[in-house]
């Protein structure tokens, strides 16, 4: 079992991207199941969302960045930025962070 967690900053204002909705799917079979979601918090993170840790498996992490940036008045060619990750046993825990701009983003396994 493990614990995942993100942070997206915003590379364009040089900030953290606050109030970023983002959802975590378990990915079996084709089928999605949806593991838990939340927002970013001010520092632009998601700690604590799962209620409990979760198994090894194919997971994606949705940002629904399309919101965010038309309610802050800007554009973006990225409506949706989706991550697909295996997550193993032998982890305590993925931290997926993205930094991410109007027109390109990046992601890495963070510590």
């Amino acid at each position: 079992m493990t614990r995942v967690t993100t942070h997206v900053l915003d590379t364009a204002l040089g900030r953290p991207a606050a109030g970023i909705k983002v959802r975590l799917d378990r990915v079996e079979d084709g089928k999605t199941e949806e593991i838990a979601s939340a927002r970013t918090d001010a520092e632009g993170r998601v700690r604590d969302w799962t209620p409990e840790l979760v198994a090894a498996g194919h997971y994606r992490l949705v940002f629904e960045t399309g919101d965010w940036f038309r309610a802050a008045g800007r554009e973006t060619l990225y409506p949706q930025v989706v991550i697909h990750v295996d997550l193993s046993e032998d982890q305590q825990h993925y931290h997926i962070p993205v930094l991410l701009a109007p027109f390109g983003y990046s992601t890495y396994r963070g510590s």
